[in-house]
């Protein structure tokens, strides 16, 4: 799921390489949206089998 979001939105080596800084603001973003993603998943699946 990181790996999508991080081609959809241009997250590249070139901008690691050129702004690492950047880089690594706009990875973890993509990383904590899609943790977020997965555990509103896992929560909602696991509540609404009870």
């Amino acid at each position: 799921m990181v790996k999508q979001m991080t081609d959809a939105e241009g997250i590249t080596e070139a901008l690691k390489a050129n702004d690492q800084m950047e880089w690594v603001g706009r990875r973890n973003s993509c990383r904590d949206r899609a943790t977020e993603t997965v555990c509103h998943q896992v929560i909602y699946t696991v509540r609404s089998h009870r």
